[in-house]
């Protein structure tokens, strides 16, 4: 366990995500329900990240996929040069995505899918820390050949819609965009979410609906 972790210290986390609506929604999640954590860095950019002067901290949650061209070796390389442990997080959860994260030094290369409460107990197993207490699943990679949780298929209309909404569009922003009525719009995304709640995977407020949307890969 590190001495920090012994010490009860909350530990510093730093999250890089460039799609900036989910990165204000694990934000709040986090200051709101991990109280372990001081989450004092959140950037959108892999050169906001490392140029800010709270970098390194002592945990950083890193999206695999990102506009910038630096690979994901590059980036968790660095962040384990300056001292970070690193948590990839991935909406692409293959067998290379996870062998390149993984042989590059990042301690656990973890599906977008899972829920927050399940990436923050692998955080602290990364740290040394305790459990919170709550039961979980095993957060560990899936084996090959494991079924990934349910991705709802959607039609054009509909994952259009979820993409534009999910940009941070109003309601009637999207029907204008789609050129349909503000009502074909609304029924586009409530059959989105009610898609999502029979998959198991509910997304009844706006910041699930992103996050759903970024975990089955449309938001780019």
């Amino acid at each position: 366990m590190d001495t920090d972790a012994r010490l009860g210290r909350r530990v510093r986390l730093a999250i890089l995500d460039d799609h900036e609506l989910l990165l204000d929604s694990l934000s709040s999640w986090i200051e709101g329900n991990a109280p372990d954590f001081e989450l004092v860095l959140t950037a959108p950019t892999w050169f906001e990240l490392v140029q800010s002067d709270q970098f390194p901290t002592d945990l950083v949650l890193l999206d695999f996929q990102l506009q910038e061209p630096v690979s994901i070796e590059a980036r968790v390389r660095t962040c384990r040069a300056a001292g970070a442990k690193v948590i990839v997080l991935t909406s692409l959860d293959t067998d290379e995505a996870r062998e390149r994260a993984l042989a590059a030094g990042a301690a656990a290369f973890l599906s977008k899918a899972l829920p927050l409460s399940e990436v923050m107990e692998a955080a602290r197993s990364v740290m040394g820390m305790e459990s919170s207490g709550e039961a979980v699943r095993d957060w560990r990679p899936l084996p090959r050949g494991a079924v990934h949780p349910a991705r709802p298929k959607l039609s054009i209309s509909e994952r259009e819609a979820l993409v534009l909404y999910a940009s941070g569009f109003s309601m009637s922003e999207v029907a204008a965009k789609m050129n349909v009525q503000y009502e074909t719009a609304k029924t586009y995304v409530r059959r989105v979410r009610e898609k999502y709640a029979k998959a198991g995977r509910p997304a009844s407020s706006k910041a699930e609906l992103i996050r759903r949307a970024a975990e089955d890969g449309h938001l780019q």
